[in-house]
């Protein structure tokens, strides 16, 4: 899953993809590169962001997306809570929904989704953007987490969701610390028994940057490369990133050790 964020402020690459024309060759570069899916967010979730206004977002998404629907080669995904904004971008053209709040932040999202009959990444956050960050605690980190996905999972099927639409994130640093995720990813393969696709979010984050000695996010791409491989490794299914190009190779060497000798 390719990262495209049309935002002039998103952690990594904020204001870089924010131009319409260059997000839209940006796309089809990650295609070209070897995504599978592209996600396109309109809004920053950084730690302490602020939310953006809806016909911000939609005017920052909707466009792009309808100029990409037209004869893309792959799935389209739309990063967003907000029911509206998941409806304007259904009817452009996406069809995946990938929603940071597991369906929680906003109560028309599962209609919206069991509408249209698309997957949905449900994803676990402690908090909001703007605070999920500040002394996130938990007594049990992993059971925590499964229990909220779980919640989430019945929501979406209450809402007519089907099962088999579902996909499940753990969420890598939305309201965790640096050892709650270094946590998550040593024991990504419990998330496994959800009998969900798995989606893992670890690109140029800021626990790698730590590890790394205080790392930039444009000093991340080999720590990157590693979380990716052992999230790989440990029962990851979809992995969502900046450097499609990169990661898709260590995808590649990833798959063929996890698989041999059944390829």
């Amino acid at each position: 899953m390719g990262i495209l964020n049309v935002t002039p402020d998103s952690f990594s690459d904020g204001g870089r993809y924010f131009d319409k024309s260059v997000a839209i060759r940006r796309a089809y570069e990650m295609v070209e590169e070897g995504a599978d899916i592209i996600d396109i967010g309109g809004e920053s979730t950084r730690p302490g962001s602020e939310p953006v206004p809806l016909e911000e977002e939609i005017s920052r998404t909707i466009p792009v997306i309808e100029a990409l629907a037209k004869n893309f080669k792959v799935p389209i995904s739309i990063d967003t809570y907000k029911a509206e904004v998941a409806k304007r971008a259904l009817d452009a053209g996406a069809s995946i929904v990938n929603d940071i709040s597991g369906l929680r932040f906003d109560p028309e999202m599962p209609k919206v989704v069991s509408k249209y009959k698309v997957p949905v990444v449900i994803m676990h956050i402690k908090g909001t953007p703007k605070n999920m960050q500040v002394n996130p605690q938990y007594e049990a980190l992993i059971p925590e987490i499964m229990d909220y996905l779980r919640e989430s999972i019945r929501l979406a099927m209450k809402s007519g969701i089907a099962e088999e639409k579902i996909i499940i994130d753990p969420g890598i640093g939305f309201g965790k610390t640096f050892e709650h995720n270094l946590e998550i990813i040593k024991n990504l393969y419990e998330f496994t028994l959800l009998e969900k696709p798995l989606l893992v979010g670890v690109s140029r984050k800021a626990f790698i940057g730590k590890i790394l000695g205080d790392a930039p996010a444009s000093e991340r791409l080999e720590g990157t490369a590693a979380a990716v491989a052992i999230s790989i490794l440990n029962g990851a299914n979809i992995i969502r990133v900046h450097d499609v190009k990169e990661m898709k190779k260590v995808a590649l060497v990833a798959d063929a050790c996890l698989h041999f000798p059944r390829l």
